[in-house]
């Protein structure tokens, strides 16, 4: 019997996928000595680092805005809660890509961009009515689609607001929000998770993935 088949199934559950990861590196030894909130802590670290990292390394060869503000709870959820339906790939790609057609429609249509984003000219009524329009649009049209990925929120703001809006860069925005899905299909699938291709086993309970 193998080290790792004695732990408390109180001590496996909800980290199975961390243990299968760790017997095919060899390291299962880790959650013999260590508390598995600690090993998946660890698990969240490593791969929110490396994912990220990437993305940023990009960004500056590339100059393109391939890390912004809401890919980090993006990261999170497709790491934390992989198998939960907000991370699965059909909710993340879908729900950034909302956010993004909803922040620059809100920017446009209220003139949120007469004014260069980080001017302070008091009171701007139309960035303040794009970000209300952006939110409240995506929230709608999520709930409308059946595809929910609260980062998304933060994405329209990003947009609407004029931080990031020129088209070209929100092409960018949505091809990192690809790279992070890519990214965590790969490390997911091998940490041993049946994280989906598209979108999210139907019946998925809460906690199934582990994330309690």
């Amino acid at each position: 019997m193998r080290k790792s088949d004695s732990l408390p199934v109180r001590e496996r559950a909800g980290g199975d996928h961390i243990l299968s990861l760790a017997r095919r590196a060899r390291v299962d030894w880790l959650l013999l000595r260590f508390p598995p909130r600690l090993v998946r802590s660890v698990y969240v670290f490593v791969n929110g680092f490396v994912t990220i990292g990437l993305l940023a390394l990009l960004a500056r060869v590339s100059r393109n805005p391939f890390v912004f503000p809401s890919l980090g709870p993006t990261a999170y959820l497709l790491f934390f809660s992989p198998l939960a339906k907000p991370s699965s790939p059909r909710n993340t790609l879908l729900g950034h890509a909302i956010g993004l057609l909803c922040g620059y429609g809100a920017f446009v249509v209220t003139g949120a961009g007469a004014v260069p984003f980080g001017v302070h000219p008091g009171i701007f009524w139309p960035r303040i009515l794009a970000a209300a329009l952006s939110l409240s649009a995506t929230g709608a049209c999520m709930v409308l689609l059946e595809i929910s990925h609260p980062p998304a929120g933060a994405t329209t703001l990003i947009v609407s607001l004029g931080i990031i809006a020129r088209p070209r860069e929100l092409v960018m925005i949505e091809v990192a929000v690809f790279l992070l899905v890519a990214q965590a299909l790969v490390i997911n699938r091998l940490a041993g998770l049946a994280y989906p291709w598209w979108n999210a086993q139907a019946g998925q309970k809460p906690g199934d993935d582990g994330s309690e």
